[in-house]
């Protein structure tokens, strides 16, 4: 479980296409430093699992679901990618609560900067503005985020200067893909809303 507080900006220094998945070496010595096999590391909001680490880099296995539901698969040598290590029990809860499970891809629409902050509109994908409302949570690319305004194809983020400088979010552009994972809490009302089992009044009506 993580909380969507990017704790270092990293880069990919190299990829190996294996077919059905791809195996990504990353740089980021502050979440490496404690980092072991098995361990999972959030990556641009996914999270994957350390295989091997060595000289601050650490190594990932991406299979072909996490290829095509997030855009790691446009990852090349030099992308610059957001890291998180797992919260730790009894820490703070900084943002909110991040699974590191993507739920699709969104893309920049607009960037409106002003004198402390910008405005950055995305675009969601079908299915996903049902989760998304106005000053609730969303995680974009791994950065835990309220959203300012929600709309029926789209939403809005406002980004303070330490995002901008700190995260991925900084450098995107119109146009580009970023990874989106809406509240797990919606999702799960959703799902108990949706197959509540009928009272008996209901079942004789």
């Amino acid at each position: 479980m993580f909380t969507g507080i990017v704790e270092e900006l990293g880069e990919v220094t190299a990829v190996e296409n294996l077919g059905d998945s791809s195996r990504f070496r990353l740089r980021g010595p502050l979440v490496t430093e404690d980092a072991k096999h098995g361990d999972s590391i959030a990556v641009n909001g996914v999270c994957l699992t350390v295989v091997d680490t060595a000289d601050g880099e650490f190594t990932a296995d991406v299979m072909a679901e996490t290829l095509n539901r997030s855009s790691l698969g446009a990852l090349v040598v030099g992308s610059r990618v957001n890291l998180e290590r797992p919260m730790a029990l009894g820490g703070r809860l900084g943002g909110h609560l991040v699974q590191g499970h993507v739920d699709g891809t969104g893309t920049i629409v607009d960037r409106k900067p002003s004198e402390h902050w910008e405005i950055v509109k995305v675009a969601l994908p079908e299915g996903l503005s049902r989760y998304v409302v106005e000053k609730g949570s969303i995680t974009v690319d791994g950065v835990s985020l309220t959203v300012v305004d929600a709309g029926d194809d789209h939403f809005t983020i406002s980004l303070i200067p330490t995002t901008l400088a700190l995260t991925t979010l900084g450098i995107k552009q119109a146009g580009d893909p970023v990874n989106l994972e809406v509240d797990v809490l919606a999702k799960y009302v959703e799902r108990l809303l949706g197959t509540r089992a009928a009272t008996p009044e209901e079942t004789v009506k």
